[in-house]
C-alpha cells in the first residue's frame, strides 16, 4: 500500500511540475507577444512622422508635378480612380507646381474608372486654367489608358510606344461541351428570363449575345466621343482609327492621336521650364506597409506561440 501511495504522489508531483512548466511557457509567450505589440506601435508612430516629413505638400520650390498611372485601371489597383484623382488634385493644388505630367503605362481596364479619371482631369483643367496637364506615354497607352490621355492638353510619346486600342471587349468562356463530356449537369434556377445573362455553363443565347454586342457598341461610341472631344481637329481621317488597332508612338503622332515625341524629362525641362520633378502619386504609406508586415509577423507569432489556435479549418466566402 505504501508503494502505491508513493507512486501516486510521484505522479501527482510530476503532473503539477508539468502544468507549472506549461503555465510558465504561456506567460513568456504572452510577454513576448505584448512586447512585439509595443515595438510595432512605436514603429508605426515613427513611420507616420517620417511619412509626414516627406509629404509633397511640404515642398516649396518651383517644380513639375508628376503622377504615375501604371498597370490595369480598376478599383482595387494602384491605377484606380480614387488614387489617381487624389494624386491629381494634390498636384494641381500645389502652389509651386507649374504644370502636371501624367505618366501612363497602362493597357487599359475599367471604362468606368477611366471615365472618372477623365472627368476629374477636365474639372481640374477648368479650375486651374493656367496649369497645363500633359500626358507622357512610355511603354503602352491603350484602351482605357488612352481614354484618360485624351483629356490632357497634349500627349507626348516615345516613337516605339504602343498607343490606341480605341475599342471595347467583352469576353468569357463556354464550358457546355466539356460539361457534356464529363457528365456534369448544370442546374441553374433564376427569376427573370435573362438573369443568367451569358452564363458560361449554359448554351449561348442569341438574344443575350446580341444584347451584349449592343452594350459594347454603346460604350465604344462613348469612347469615340471622348477622344473626338479631347483631340478635336488634331485627329486625321482614317477609317481604322477607332477599330481597336494599336499604333506605334511615331504613327500615333501622324494620326493625331498624340502630339509630339517626348519624355517626362524633356517635357519638364523644355516645355514646362521646371526641370525639378516632384512625384505626387499616391502610394501606400510606409506606415501602412509597415503595419501590414507587422500583421503578418503577429499572425506567425501567435501561431507559433499558441499552435492550438491553428488547428481549426479555415472558413470563408469563395
Amino acid at each position: 500500500m505504501s508503494e502505491e501511495n508513493n507512486q501516486w504522489e510521484r505522479k501527482l508531483l510530476e503532473k503539477l511540475a508539468s502544468e507549472s512548466l506549461v503555465e510558465q511557457r504561456r506567460k513568456r509567450r504572452w510577454g513576448i507577444f505584448f512586447k512585439l505589440i509595443g515595438v510595432a506601435y512605436v514603429g508605426i508612430l515613427i513611420a507616420s512622422v517620417m511619412g509626414l516629413a516627406s509629404a509633397p505638400g511640404l515642398e516649396v520650390s518651383r517644380h513639375t508635378a508628376l503622377v504615375n498611372l501604371d498597370g490595369v485601371i480598376a478599383t482595387d489597383t494602384l491605377a484606380s480612380a480614387d488614387r489617381i484623382n487624389s494624386s491629381l488634385r494634390a498636384a494641381f493644388e500645389s502652389e509651386q507646381s507649374v504644370g502636371v505630367i501624367l505618366r501612363i503605362n497602362s493597357p487599359g481596364g475599367s471604362p468606368v474608372q477611366a471615365g472618372l479619371i477623365n472627368d476629374e482631369i477636365e474639372r481640374l483643367r477648368a479650375k486651374y486654367p493656367t496649369k497645363p496637364l500633359y500626358a507622357v506615354v512610355e511603354e503602352v497607352c491603350a484602351s482605357g489608358g488612352y481614354y484618360i490621355a485624351a483629356a490632357a492638353d497634349k500627349i507626348y510619346v516615345d516613337k516605339a510606344s504602343l498607343v490606341g486600342s480605341i475599342g471595347v471587349v467583352m469576353n468569357g468562356f463556354g464550358f457546355t461541351g466539356a460539361m457534356e463530356k464529363l457528365g456534369v449537369e448544370r442546374r441553374l434556377i433564376t427569376a427573370g428570363e435573362n438573369k443568367g445573362f451569358l452564363d458560361p455553363f449554359s448554351a449561348a443565347d442569341p438574344y443575350q449575345t446580341e444584347f451584349a454586342k449592343q452594350m459594347a457598341e454603346e460604350i465604344h461610341q462613348q469612347f469615340i466621343a471622348v477622344v473626338k472631344e479631347g483631340r478635336g481637329e488634331k485627329l486625321k481621317s482614317n477609317p481604322e482609327l477607332f477599330s481597336g488597332l494599336v499604333w506605334t508612338g511615331a504613327k500615333s503622332v501622324e494620326l493625331g492621336l498624340a502630339d509630339e515625341l517626348g519624355s517626362i524629362d524633356t517635357v519638364a525641362r523644355d516645355v514646362l521650364k521646371a526641370e525639378e520633378i516632384l512625384d505626387y502619386t499616391e502610394q501606400d504609406s510606409f506606415a501602412e506597409r509597415f503595419a501590414q508586415r507587422v500583421g503578418v509577423v503577429f499572425g506567425m507569432g501567435i501561431r507559433s506561440a499558441f499552435p492550438e489556435f491553428g488547428t481549426s479549418q479555415r472558413v470563408g466566402f469563395q
